[in-house]
């Protein structure tokens, strides 16, 4: 699968104050009616167990030149000061990660048992382009790149 390009983006959650993201590469497009994404989590991420509880999440879809910010919330375990100096959109909820190429925000609606990972289905409620031009981050052949 490193021969193929993946879209790179964060999916974060705000449980009850504690704010994780994590890095995902597995982000895909289920269904336009309704609006479904998918995305595949570690069992040992500390996303995992807060992802269900919180139910709610936001997906920063990163835009080139945001290598730094995909590297940071890669690591799948938070580390202290996890938040700071971390550029954020202003608003309530889960964290979105200004300067990315596109926002969602999503419910989860089921999950997928998937060898050491699960994998999250989650309703969009909210969409969201970055400016015009932006191009997407991309992960292929184990570097970032875009398009």
């Amino acid at each position: 699968m490193g021969r193929v390009p993946a879209p790179v983006a964060v999916v974060t959650v705000d449980a009850d104050g504690q704010r994780v993201g994590l890095t995902v590469a597995s982000l895909v497009s289920l269904s336009l009616d309704p609006p479904l994404i998918g995305f595949a989590i570690r069992r040992d991420a500390a996303l995992h167990e807060l992802l269900r509880e919180a139910n709610l999440c936001a997906v920063s879809v990163l835009a080139a030149g945001q290598q730094d910010l995909a590297q940071h919330f890669a690591r799948g375990v938070p580390p202290i000061a996890l938040w700071e100096r971390i550029p954020l959109r202003p608003g309530d909820g889960p964290p979105e990660l200004d300067h990315a190429a596109a926002w969602l925000r999503a419910h989860v609606t089921d999950e997928l048992p998937t060898g050491d990972h699960t994998f999250f289905v989650a309703a969009v409620e909210a969409a969201e382009p970055g400016p015009p031009g932006t191009r997407p981050l991309v992960y292929h052949g184990q570097s970032y790149g875009s398009l």
